[in-house]
């Protein structure tokens, strides 16, 4: 495990969790060819998401509970808020004095935003603004939601736009919410979501992901990563907050660009 009390305070942080990606469609995907910007940058990892729901999961990644690697094992973690007896605290987990990761960061002197993508980011609620009211800076419009079939386009839009004005270092949290149902614009002629749009609404993140990653400032740690996953069917099984095992098992990648 890389030594995050190294990373925070001389790299900006960014995780990007892409919403609702499934384990199986990501790796058979990166297997095929079929995500070359990826695969340029990582190998998935398998891992179980700490939430079945966009909800739940983002308040626990917020809090240091990102997701645990599928393997029998403690798995010591990257961030952690100070919490005496913590058997995932280690000497290289970065421990910060605050109930959550942005507030523990902010306190470092990070520049904490937010770039959200699905419904609980929208602030149109009081439950839409529970997770952009933890950071000092946080966008969602319409068109980063997930009837936007250009979503993620207008996403880095507005991170290219706040990386030109931040000189603080930056801890940045981008949903992206292309994967998310509704997803069948990513295939002509369907006129359903199933696993294929689902892949090919992967594709087309992996077709602009690379403009984000040579958009951030240098040095950057990465986390890519689902949420949660989605079911199509799978046992009689429609969408997530549930406990199958095609939402509970999900991606991740952590890397930094230099």
């Amino acid at each position: 495990m890389r030594d995050m009390n190294g990373v925070v305070g001389t790299h900006d942080v960014v995780l990007v969790t892409l919403d609702t990606l499934r384990y199986d469609v990501a790796v058979s995907l990166e297997a095929a060819g079929r995500t070359p910007e990826f695969s340029r940058w990582f190998t998935w990892e398998e891992r179980h998401a700490p939430g079945n729901f966009t909800f739940a999961s983002h308040l626990a990644m917020l809090a240091g509970f990102l997701p645990t690697p599928a393997a029998p094992g403690t798995h010591p973690r990257l961030f952690a808020s100070a919490f005496p007896g913590s058997e995932t605290t280690i000497p290289s987990t970065w421990t910060y004095d605050a109930p959550d990761l942005p507030s523990g960061l902010e306190q470092a002197g990070y520049h904490t935003v937010c770039v959200g993508g699905v419904g609980f980011f929208n602030r149109r609620t009081a439950l839409g603004s529970v997770l952009p009211g933890m950071f000092a800076e946080a966008h969602w419009e319409p068109e980063f939601g997930v009837t936007c079939p250009e979503s993620l386009d207008h996403q880095i839009d507005r991170v290219a736009e706040v990386l030109g004005r931040t000189e603080q270092r930056l801890f940045l949290l981008l949903n992206v919410s292309a994967l998310h149902q509704p997803n069948h614009h990513y295939l002509p002629g369907a006129d359903g979501d199933t696993l294929e749009t689902h892949a090919a609404a992967l594709e087309y993140v992996d077709s602009r992901i690379g403009r984000l990653f040579a958009a951030l400032r240098r040095p950057t740690f990465v986390i890519v990563c689902s949420d949660h996953g989605t079911a199509y069917g799978e046992d009689g099984h429609i969408g997530h907050r549930l406990g199958h095992e095609v939402v509970w098992t999900v991606p991740y990648a952590e890397f930094v660009i230099d």
